[in-house]
């Protein structure tokens, strides 16, 4: 690709003075880059920062995130999403452990066979943790790479991100591979931003990026257009009895699998008969949306108090202590959980 020969020089010095400082930067142990590279997939980095030191101060180590409790492991993971991450992560400690005496092995191949690795995080820690020369392309990259090359593919397509890959790979100092991938990304990440608004006035690139000079930079990278979103109505209904919230454990598979949720079925349902609850009094109790990769959801909640503590099999009732510390409520449930913690009197 046209121009990425002239970028490893200057981008490595603007790296060098303006690389933002964060932590796993400090300790660039394979846990510590695998950890923070899976926390930051679809993830902010100044929302991923509170996450990250918090989990390790937990699980300081593979040996003990292998060990820990699921519920726990869900906890720790509440608000940053795709729970899927999650559930990798643990899985591929536990691969570590049994299969390679609790040390993070350093063979790209057997990085990129654990659970929940894909390409770029293998690239990441290869490249980051073993200063082995192998890309780590993510949209960052993409956007960077079309921009400066000019090249107009879909950065969607496999055909597109292969082609970046490959091209990353020809032009990747073998002295500084980590750092060269880093600072592709921090590039994306701080400069050459999306949708149009890039900061070409302090890009190292500026002199020979055919997006900047062929005044091109608002068509590019191309990325086709997404499928719109499914949009689902549902009642959330919070119930309560002596000063607890009802839970229920969602389905081991799917969205959300396996984690504690507020019960909630498509509008128009009336189901607590068939939950054998006796509401005393019923009141509407808000509204909120949550957005999720390809479903979107309407929900309206509703406060019932209800005559007796019966519920489903498998359901519980959460104290205020509970449903703070102990039950993991994935984010979608944020609005509800808002009403519900005003309700028994805890902190919004």
């Amino acid at each position: 690709m046209v121009g990425l020969d002239r970028l490893p020089l200057p981008l490595l010095e603007w790296f060098r003075d303006n690389a933002r400082k964060l932590p796993w930067r400090n300790d660039p142990t394979p846990y510590h880059v695998w950890l923070s590279e899976i926390m930051l997939q679809q993830t902010r980095v100044a929302a991923a920062l509170d996450y990250y030191r918090r989990f390790l101060e937990e699980c300081p180590d593979l040996e003990t995130l292998a060990a820990l409790p699921e519920d726990r492991l869900m906890k720790l993971w509440q608000g940053l999403g795709y729970y899927s991450r999650a559930r990798n992560l643990q899985k591929a400690a536990r691969v570590i452990v049994n299969e390679y005496g609790g040390t993070f092995p350093a063979d790209y191949e057997a990085v990129r066979a654990l659970p929940g690795v894909g390409d770029y995080t293998a690239g990441a820690v290869c490249s980051i943790a073993f200063g082995q020369p192998v890309p780590a392309v993510d949209g960052n990259v993409l956007r960077v790479a079309a921009r400066v090359s000019g090249d107009g593919g879909d950065i969607s397509s496999p055909e597109m991100k292969k082609r970046v890959t490959e091209a990353v790979r020809a032009v990747m100092p073998l002295h500084a591979p980590g750092a060269f991938n880093q600072a592709l990304m921090e590039l994306g990440a701080t400069v050459c931003l999306p949708n149009g608004a890039p900061l070409c006035e302090t890009c190292p690139a500026r002199d020979f990026c055919a997006a900047l000079t062929q005044d091109r930079i608002a068509e590019l990278p191309f990325k086709s257009p997404k499928k719109p979103r499914r949009v689902e109505e549902r009642t959330v209904w919070l119930l309560f009895h002596d000063d607890r919230a009802a839970l229920r454990r969602r389905s081991e598979r799917g969205l959300l699998a396996g984690l504690w949720e507020f019960p909630n079925e498509p509008s128009g349902a009336e189901p607590l008969a068939d939950w054998g609850v006796s509401p005393l009094a019923e009141e509407y109790a808000g509204q909120a949306k949550h957005i999720f990769t390809h479903v979107e959801w309407h929900m309206a909640f509703r406060a019932v108090e209800t005559a007796s503590d019966a519920l489903p099999e498998g359901w519980v009732w959460a104290t205020l202590d509970e449903l703070e510390g102990v039950y993991p409520v994935p984010n979608a449930f944020d609005g509800a959980k808002k009403a519900v913690l005003k309700r028994l009197g805890g902190a919004v």
